[in-house]
């Protein structure tokens, strides 16, 4: 399961897991941030904020995760990954292959810190 909270006035959305990722979460995620673009324009950035990584629900799932992936990467510009996880600390190294956003990784703790980088009134 995926949670997230769009910060409109940031134009952050903060993505937490809090379980494992199913289909249907992006889904809810990919429309949330079609809505903000049309009225707002581009993102300034994502925040994955989890502890730990809690993996996919099934297969379907993690196409899901990957179409999203390819299929948003240009409407934002930044990604934070808040996390302790070993999985998710490498992610900067992994995708930023796959997509033109920097990728920044930070502390489970440092989670405004992050906020602040992803921030476009910086």
């Amino acid at each position: 399961m995926l949670t997230y909270e769009l910060m409109v006035n940031e134009g952050i959305l903060i993505l937490t897991p809090d379980g494992p990722l199913e289909h249907e979460d992006f889904t809810r995620v990919s429309a949330a941030i079609d809505e903000y673009i049309v009225k707002h324009g581009t993102l300034c950035g994502i925040m994955i904020y989890a502890e730990s990584f809690p993996g996919w629900d099934d297969f379907d799932a993690l196409m899901s995760h990957v179409k999203f992936i390819k299929e948003n990467s240009a409407d934002f510009d930044r990604v934070a990954a808040v996390t302790d996880s070993k999985l998710l600390t490498f992610m900067p190294k992994i995708v930023d292959h796959f997509v033109s956003a920097e990728v920044r990784h930070f502390e489970y703790g440092a989670r405004e810190d992050a906020k602040t980088w992803l921030s476009c009134n910086k």
